[in-house]
């Protein structure tokens, strides 16, 4: 099919390679609406249908009872993926990545990339209004860009441009060793510029093909700027639905918005109810109707609830997945010999079967998978114990190590997954403790610990964890993993457009990962999610993100 839309270049170079068989149909859609084109002609150029056609017609009303985490709300740029995923409902991004992992406009009605991708021209929509009646314009994107890359914010949204319009600067500050402290800032004033009241211009200092997909990061929701970053009850937002009532740890109280801009909402009401970590209390919750969904649902309760007749399972492949971290800052993990025989001292197939019942997937140990548009193909380490001990001898721990590793005391998948490596360490002489802590706890300790098991959620593309976790400085950096070489690639990955080029540098990136880095991570998990049947139109995202305002109930 021919290209008609105004389109990037590249568009039609791989129309041609899909033509010639060089490009799968699903990453030319990706790789096309990224470069500005839109999902419905890229559908078509692609000979594609998209999946999630609605088949019914929508009724309205009724309410909808949800189990959540429900932590605080009052800084959406600094948001964990806890709060993200309820308080999508009332706030929006400027686009949007499907269950399809298609990036779409959301509050953007589209973009333009210069041929060079240095340039990302945003083009509002022109129809939304906050919900006291204001226009959403021009102004409120360029300060919550802004605001969201301001590291006093909090937000690891600045790792994800670090760069491609920031900067890094040395301070008048110094750290406990006496070096200069390290800031970041707009590399120059205009890099985020207004053009009038619905569109603003990114000016950057080097391409990035993946500022749709940035645009669609939990930490920078769109907010109102008269409130200078702060987010409540009382607070106007975009989004379908209005947050009525909040209670922190208890409950959560949204309802519809008769005046919203888009499609929808159906159902009338919102609650959350936060029943805490206990699982069997969230499956009795569910079981007996007093809740009519649970978000996240662990492995061991799978069972239970396929048995229960008025509630439906859902399953996707994802990228999530769990990473035992170590801080190379902190002995022994200071020396990559010993992390190195972290990773060679583990049999992943053992962790998928014993950890996850095989419900998942093999993984490297680089946080890439292959559900990935990025991934490049690596040799994956094997299992080799004697490898693993000359590496510690040589490290200067020929009797081996004795370390801690933290981790959350629920979901129980994780703790199965770190039981399932004790033994296997301990072959090589690396006789771990576990030290699980509650939730809460656990995230208020997670970037300090020399050794814990963090939870990573899906994300369309690899690169985009690599940005957040392991660049230097960046925000969700709990390794303190600091490689120029690697954040050289990083850069290098991020601005080339054609994707065969980019999974090469992946694969670099990659291998540095399994030489050196400071992760071990064997597999990949399947998510889940649990609903009454009365939910409707109900659409399974492997980042497990629901818009319940496209959803509607059917008693």
């Amino acid at each position: 099919m021919p290209i008609k839309e105004p389109a990037h270049p590249m568009i039609s170079a791989y129309a041609k390679q899909m033509e010639g068989g060089l490009l799968d149909r699903r990453a030319f859609l990706r790789l096309a609406t990224l470069l500005g084109m839109s999902a419905g002609a890229a559908y078509g150029v692609a000979g594609l249908t998209p999946a999630f056609a609605q088949q019914q017609a929508p009724k309205k009303g009724g309410k909808l009872r949800i189990l959540a985490n429900l932590d605080d709300v009052s800084a959406p740029h600094a948001y964990s993926w806890g709060q993200e995923m309820f308080m999508r409902q009332v706030l929006e991004t400027l686009t949007v990545t499907g269950a399809d992992n298609v990036t779409r406009p959301l509050l953007l009605e589209r973009w333009e990339a210069s041929d060079d991708a240095k340039i990302w021209t945003l083009r509002l929509r022109r129809d939304v209004k906050w919900s006291d009646g204001r226009p959403f314009t021009a102004d409120d994107v360029v300060w919550n860009l802004k605001h969201a890359l301001d590291p006093a914010s909090g937000s690891s949204f600045l790792s994800l441009f670090a760069g491609f319009i920031m900067e890094a600067y040395e301070t008048d500050k110094k750290d406990d060793g006496g070096k200069p402290v390290t800031g970041h800032r707009l590399w120059r004033d205009d890099a985020i510029e207004k053009l009038d009241d619905h569109t603003v211009r990114l000016n950057g200092k080097s391409a990035n093909v993946l500022v749709p997909e940035h645009l669609f990061h939990e930490q920078l929701f769109i907010i109102d700027p008269k409130d200078n970053g702060r987010f409540g009850p009382d607070s106007a937002s975009t989004g379908p639905y209005r947050l009525v009532d909040f209670k922190k740890g208890q409950r959560c109280s949204m309802r519809a918005r008769d005046d919203y801009w888009g499609e929808g909402p159906y159902i009338e009401e919102l609650e959350w109810l936060d029943l805490g970590t206990d699982p069997n209390a969230q499956l009795a919750a569910i079981a007996s109707k007093q809740v009519d969904g649970l978000i996240w649902v662990d492995n061991a309760a799978l069972d239970t609830l396929r048995k229960l007749g008025h509630v439906q399972v859902y399953e996707a492949p994802s990228a999530n997945t769990g990473a035992v971290r170590m801080r190379v800052t902190e002995k022994p993990f200071d020396d990559g010999r010993v992390r190195k025989a972290m990773r060679l001292a583990i049999d992943r197939e053992a962790v998928l079967q014993l950890g996850l019942g095989g419900l998942g997937y093999l993984g490297e140990h680089h946080l890439v998978s292959k559900h990935h548009a990025d991934y490049g193909a690596v040799v994956a380490p094997e299992r080799d114990i004697e490898q693993a001990k000359k590496l510690l001898a040589e490290a200067g721990y020929p009797d081996g190590i004795d370390v801690e590793l933290y981790l959350k005391s629920a979901p129980s998948w994780e703790s199965k997954i770190v039981q399932s490596m004790l033994g296997q360490w301990a072959e090589a002489g690396i006789r771990v403790t576990m030290r699980p802590v509650p939730p809460a706890q656990y995230w208020e300790i997670w970037q300090k610990v020399p050794l814990g098991f963090t939870d990573w959620n899906h994300r369309p593309l690899g690169i985009m964890l690599y940005d957040l976790v392991l660049r230097t400085g960046g925000e969700w950096n709990e390794s303190a993993y600091s490689n120029p070489d690697f954040d050289k690639l990083l850069d290098e990955a991020g601005a080339t457009v054609e994707l065969d080029e980019r999974k090469k540098i992946m694969s670099k990136l990659e291998e540095i990962l399994i030489e050196d880095g400071p992760l071990v991570q064997p597999v990949y998990r399947n998510v889940y999610t649990a609903y009454n049947k009365k939910l409707k139109n109900f659409s399974m995202h492997p980042s497990n993100y629901n818009y319940y305002k496209d959803m509607w109930i059917e008693e």
